[in-house]
Order: C-alpha cells, then sequence, then structure tokens
C-alpha cells in the first residue's frame, strides 16, 4: 500500500494542466445544447411554441396532440446535433440524478428502420426504477414508477444524449422524487406571495422565488484519491493526521487559481455554457485545494436542476483533468467544510425584487412586509428548516471552521436591527398622521440609505440577509437544493397567507386603512420573532446557552433534527399548501433515516477495515525494525543497552497501546454495530448508529492517527494530509 501512495504521488507531482480552446465569446456558445425559445422557434409549429411557452411561463398542460408536434422538433433538433438518445433526467430521493437512455431508432421491419420519437415518449415514460428509496410508497406488485415531462425546466443535450427534466412519480400519485414537491412548494409561494404583492401593485400577476447557489468543492488528483479507500467509498477521509500547515495563514482564500484547477475550470465553465448554467464567479476558498464557483440567480425550479446537472458535470469534467471532485460536506477534518449557500428571494412578473428596498416609502413598506414575513416563518419553522439540511456528512460540518452552527439564527445587521426596533414601537391601532409621516420619512423611507453603508456579514450565521437576498448559508454542499427550497418556500408561502388574512381582517373589522394594517401586523410579528435574530458569534456554549434561553432548537445530530420533518406542525403545514401528502411526508422521513444509518455503517465498516489491514500491520512492521534495532543494540552494549534504547523502547510502547486501543475500539464497534443491525425500527436504527456506533469514530481515529506521527513515513501506507492538500 505504501508503494502505491508513492506511484501516486509520482504520478500527480508529474502531471501537467489540461489545454483547454476556450471560445472568444461564452455568449456565442451560451444555451447552444439548450432546447430554448430560440430554438423552440425554429423547430417547432406556431401552435406547438405557444402552448410550451405558456406551459413554462403559467404551469398549464401540454395537449396530447400538440405534444406529437413538440416531440417531433425536439428530436429533429437532437439529431441534428448528433443525439443518438433520449432519457428522462429526473432526481429520485438518492439526492443525485437519474436517466435511463433509449433510442431514437425504430424498426420497420424487412430491414427497414426510422429515428421515432412520439408525444407520448417526451410526456411520460414508466422506467419502473423499483430499486431507488421510495419510504413503502410502492411495496404492492402495481405500484410502478413514472417519469412526466416538466417543460419549465427546458431539455438540454449532454454528450449524445437528449435530456428531459422529469417529475418522478409512484403509480398511486406519490412523489418519489425530489422535484414534485419543490414545483408544489413553488406554486404555493407564487400564490400567497402574489396576493400580498397586489397591497403594492395591482399589475402583480405572478411572483417567482429566486435561487442562486454557491458551490463549494475541493479538488485532489484523482490518483491520490484512489490510494485513499475510505476518500473513494464515503467522500471523506476517515482518519489523517492533520498537517503542520493548514489553512492558518490564509494564503489559499481568493489568491492565485493553480494552473491545473484554471484549465478545470475553463472547461468546466465551457460545458456550462452549452447547457444554459449561467456560472460567473470562480475562486479559491479558504482551505488548501477547496474552491468555489457561482452562476446568476434564475429561478428556483430551473437553478435546482442545474445545481443537480453541474454536480454530475462537475465529476466528468474531473475526469478528464485527473481530479477528483469532492463535494463531501467535510472531507478533510481540521479546516473548512463546503456549503452550498442558497441565496433565496423573491420577484414579480413586474420586474420588482421583493426583498430589495426602492426609492418610494411605498415600495420599502412593500420590502418590509416580506422582509418581516421571511423571519416570522424562519421563526416559526426553525426546527423544519433545521430538518431540511441534515445529513451524515453535513453534520460533521456544522459548527465548525467557519460553519454555520446547528442552531438556526437570522442575522439581519446592525442597522436594519434599528429599523425593525422602531417599527415595533408603532402605535396599536390606526397611526397618527404625525407618526405615519415620521415613519415614512425618517424609518421605512431611509432603508435604501442604510443598506447602501451596512456592511455587516456573520460568516457563521445559518440565514443572513445579504441586501437584496436571504442566504441560507447552512445547506450542505452535497445536498440537493430541492430540500431545503422545498421548506423554504413552504414556510413563506404559509406564513404570507396568514398575513393577508390578518390584514384583511384589520381592514374590515377595524376600518382600518392599509398602511395602518399592514404596519400593525408587521409590529406584532417583530415582537413574536425576535428571538430568531441574532448578531453575535454563532460559534461555542455561550451561544447554544443563549439559544436555549430563548427557547430555540439546538438539535445536534441528524437523527434528532428529522423529528421536525413528522411533526404535527409539519403535516399540517404541507396538507394545507398541499405540498406533501401524510405518505409522502412519512415515506421521506424513513428514507433519510434509513439513509443516516446506511452511510455511518458504511464508514464503521471501512474505518475497521483501514485501522485493522491497513494500519495495524504497519504499525507492527515498525515496530518490529525498532525491536531489531533495540536487539542489536542489546549486542552491542549488553546490560547497558537500555540507556542507548531508550527512546527506540518508549516508540515501541507507545504503538503497543495504540494497536491495542485500535483493535479494543474496533471490536467494540463492530458489537454496536451488530446491535443496531437487528432493530427494525427506522428511528430507533438511526439513533442507535448515532449514539452507539458513531462515538467510536473518533476514539479509533486518534490512534490512527498517533500512529502516523510515529510510523517510518516510507512505510505509511495512506497518502497524507500535506500530500492531498498541498500537492497541486
Amino acid at each position: 500500500m505504501s508503494t502505491l501512495r508513492f506511484q501516486a504521488l509520482k504520478e500527480t507531482l508529474n502531471r501537467k494542466a489540461v489545454k483547454v480552446d476556450e471560445p472568444a465569446r461564452r455568449s456565442e456558445i451560451f444555451s447552444s445544447n439548450v432546447f430554448n425559445e430560440t430554438v423552440m422557434r425554429q423547430f417547432l409549429t406556431k401552435e406547438a411554441y405557444e402552448n410550451v411557452t405558456e406551459a413554462m411561463r403559467t404551469g398549464k398542460k401540454i395537449d396530447r396532440n400538440v405534444a406529437d408536434h413538440i416531440s417531433t422538433g425536439m428530436k429533429e433538433w437532437a439529431i441534428s446535433k448528433g443525439v443518438t438518445h433520449y432519457t428522462h433526467w429526473f432526481q429520485p430521493l438518492t439526492g443525485a440524478t437519474a436517466e435511463k437512455h433509449d433510442s431514437f431508432f425504430e424498426p420497420l421491419g424487412e430491414g427497414l428502420a426510422i429515428e421515432k420519437f412520439g408525444g407520448g415518449q417526451l410526456v411520460q415514460q414508466e422506467p419502473d426504477a423499483s430499486s431507488f428509496p421510495n419510504g413503502g410508497i410502492r411495496n404492492t406488485f402495481e405500484a410502478r414508477g413514472y417519469t412526466a415531462w416538466d417543460p419549465t425546466s427546458p431539455a438540454f443535450i449532454w454528450g449524445t444524449t437528449l435530456c428531459i427534466p422529469t417529475v418522478f412519480v409512484a403509480y398511486t400519485g406519490e412523489a418519489l422524487d425530489n422535484k414534485t414537491p419543490l414545483l408544489r412548494a413553488l406554486q404555493a409561494v407564487d400564490s400567497a406571495a402574489t396576493n400580498v404583492a397586489k397591497y403594492f401593485d395591482k399589475n402583480v400577476k405572478k411572483v417567482n422565488a429566486t435561487l442562486g447557489w454557491e458551490q463549494e468543492y475541493f479538488l485532489i488528483d484523482s490518483a491520490l484519491v484512489a490510494s485513499r479507500p475510505d476518500i473513494t467509498l464515503t467522500g471523506r477521509t476517515l482518519l489523517g493526521h492533520s498537517p503542520a500547515k493548514g489553512q492558518q495563514l490564509d494564503d489559499h482564500y481568493f489568491g492565485s487559481i493553480p494552473s491545473r484547477a484554471i484549465a478545470f475550470m475553463m472547461d468546466l465553465e465551457i460545458e456550462c455554457m452549452k447547457l444554459g448554467i449561467p456560472v460567473k464567479t470562480r475562486h479559491n476558498e479558504v482551505a488548501p485545494n477547496q474552491f468555489e464557483l457561482a452562476p446568476i440567480f434564475e429561478e428556483a425550479n430551473l437553478a435546482v436542476d442545474h445545481n443537480s446537472l453541474i454536480m454530475d458535470v462537475m465529476k466528468k469534467v474531473g475526469e478528464r483533468h485527473n481530479l477528483a471532485v469532492l463535494m463531501h460536506e467535510k472531507p478533510f477534518a481540521g479546516i473548512n467544510g463546503s456549503g452550498k449557500h442558497n441565496n433565496w428571494s423573491l420577484a414579480t412578473d413586474t420586474g420588482t425584487n421583493l426583498l430589495s428596498p426602492g426609492s418610494t416609502p411605498m415600495k420599502n413598506l412593500q420590502f418590509l412586509t416580506f422582509f418581516v414575513n421571511t423571519i416570522k416563518a424562519v421563526y416559526d419553522h426553525e426546527e423544519l428548516l433545521r430538518a431540511a439540511i441534515a445529513s451524515a456528512s453535513n453534520d460533521h460540518r456544522l459548527g465548525a471552521n467557519e460553519a454555520p452552527p446547528a442552531i438556526l439564527s437570522v442575522f439581519i445587521g446592525s442597522q436594519l436591527t434599528k429599523v425593525l426596533d422602531e417599527l415595533e414601537k408603532v402605535t396599536n391601532g390606526k397611526l397618527s398622521p404625525q407618526e405615519k409621516t415620521e415613519l415614512k420619512l425618517n424609518v421605512v423611507g431611509k432603508i435604501p440609505e442604510i443598506l447602501l453603508d451596512n456592511t455587516d456579514r456573520n460568516r457563521t450565521s445559518p440565514f443572513a440577509f445579504t441586501g437584496n437576498k436571504f442566504e441560507f448559508r447552512a445547506v450542505g454542499s452535497l445536498a440537493n437544493c430541492a430540500g431545503a427550497m422545498t421548506v423554504l418556500n413552504s414556510i413563506v408561502a404559509k406564513q404570507l397567507k396568514d398575513f393577508k388574512v390578518e390584514v384583511d381582517k384589520l381592514i374590515k373589522d377595524k376600518k382600518m386603512k392599509k398602511d395602518d394594517a399592514i404596519f400593525n401586523v408587521l409590529r406584532e410579528y417583530i415582537k413574536k420573532s425576535k428571538k430568531i435574530r441574532f448578531e453575535g458569534d454563532g460559534y461555542g456554549e455561550a451561544w447554544e446557552k443563549e439559544a436555549e434561553k430563548r427557547g430555540l432548537s439546538n438539535n445536534r445530530t441528524t437523527p434528532q433534527a428529522l423529528k421536525a420533518q413528522v411533526s404535527k406542525q409539519t403535516k399540517s403545514l404541507y396538507k394545507e399548501l398541499e405540498v406533501m401528502n401524510e405518505t409522502e411526508i412519512e415515506a421521506r422521513h424513513e428514507i433519510e433515516l434509513e439513509e443516516y444509518a446506511m452511510r455511518i455503517q458504511i464508514e464503521g465498516r471501512i474505518l475497521g477495515d483501514i485501522a485493522r489491514n491497513h494500519v495495524i500491520p504497519t504499525a507492527i512492521r515498525y515496530q518490529n525494525i525498532l525491536i531489531k534495532n533495540v536487539t542489536g543494540l542489546k549486542s552491542i552494549y549488553g546490560d547497558e543497552f537500555a540507556r542507548h534504547a531508550k527512546e527506540q523502547l518508549e516508540i515501541i510502547e507507545s504503538i503497543s497501546a495504540h494497536i491495542a486501543s485500535i483493535n479494543s475500539n474496533v471490536n467494540a464497534m463492530i458489537e454496536a454495530r451488530k446491535v443496531a443491525n437487528k432493530i427494525e425500527d427506522a428511528e430507533k436504527k438511526a439513533f442507535a448508529y448515532c449514539d452507539d456506533v458513531k462515538p467510536f469514530f473518533e476514539e479509533i481515529r486518534y490512534h490512527c492517527d498517533k500512529l502516523e506521527l510515529l510510523v517510518d513515513d516510507e512505510l505509511w501506507p495512506l497518502t497524507k494530509y500535506r500530500e492531498m492538500l498541498f500537492t497541486k
């Protein structure tokens, strides 16, 4: 194994940056592999084009006869670009993407064949896909799985395959994917936000949730990764001593991008341009060999699809550059992990960002309405929002090395805090003309000026307002954005619905003017949600104690956090908004619990294997070398040998102690796994793996890492942190 390590290092050091031919103008290739409106005008009839674009804008169903025209145009376009197959591209509950390729080729008999792709094949398929997680939804023999076209997300070409974004549902209608609940949540927030936006602009007919994600990742040479069984099988290092130099000097952050990494980024961005993914930003992140890319914001459903797609594309492009893309939230201990910051806002069809202040007091009141309602939504559903970012991998990141803590809080900055403090003092009932003038001119009216100079930014906040959007920073880098976006849009939709009911009631029953009613309701929301706002450092016991005083939850582990998914409040929320029924809620809860237990199980098995089959044998081998040395010294110095072999004897004893600890802990971990594996209840099993199995990981790792420092470097079998993080 040590031979493999040095071969991998030699191979890595001999790598050169792959040459990438970059187009002179990226705008010329943007969306060249996307079936967008420009392409539709060329390949569709007028009727078909109007049907598709209306479906994209309003969600209206496409007539089956028209679907035949659309599929014909889509096929001809795809074939003109060298495509041979098509697939319904969907997002099952694994968190990844899935596809089954079918050829356009269709034999006619007598040695003849045609290229065929009908409306039925476009609109719906039955891939079955019975092995995907379903949480008990598909236990009966007739519970087939169907994919159905989502026209709001355009078809695209990847390689020689036409990919058609679809939803994935059971025969009985329940969602088996991440996209279906997201689409329902987006419809709910559209309806609720549109009704509230009409208070300020009667012309608003639609509100879109927008999303701009930021993807953090590590780039490690593929040969180095291949020499690490833990990374290969789990995406992270289960052991490995921290290098003497890590990220302490911040010399990697925003620094000059290494040549191999910049070549990878250029190649990736070209592929993104072709696929219509508007990537804009790239830079070095804080940790060595960690990077980030970010696009311009898009409509949330499309942005989620693009992020799922780009994670696939990154891995495939990485292969061309002999680089492994690590998206695990914490691939290396002791340095920054990776997140996927979700920048969320709401935009009207009239071109207004509802979370951006404007030039008039009325526009600023509109901003405050959506701003305060979002904070109130987070306060009321903070446990559900925490559950949305819970995973075995993200548990390692939350609360460590600049990552947000597991406690949900909202950061808005000191200036906006002062604004809300002023609004909290608003008179109960109708406002006097003087108070109304004071509010509109000196409080609400000055919000744009306040935000212009408001540069406060809290890197530890899980949910922060950053000027014209909220940034949900706690989402993990490996996650599908759909989970977090389904929850966020659902809770905001519910909150806005309740807000409108309260405002309308004050207008009707109390005969208040609209502005007075809005101010009165916002005042109460500001008071009620004050506990969720936090401007300080989100680390350590001080914040945990403060959060406990405020009544905020502190669900540190995934099994604990996931309980919120099946609470009465959550079920009521999703039922009211028609986002998910009880069967779908329970199924997802069970799936996530099972996945958690399986991931910990896999990590435990791999850690035990590496510790016993790699670390211990290497330590014994080195110990034998030391024993031979001590024996030689004894033959030379006789009874005086102990004085000359003092250090060697201490190392021999230390090695024996570490080996004994590793062995006993691995045995105990295996016994704990055996007990956990017999538990049938998914929640109890997840807790058993969390509380009884996982604690052994750190203990085993500690002794393995100590042996790494003791054993001769030439014998150590596993590629070390310094080699993975600092070999460019």
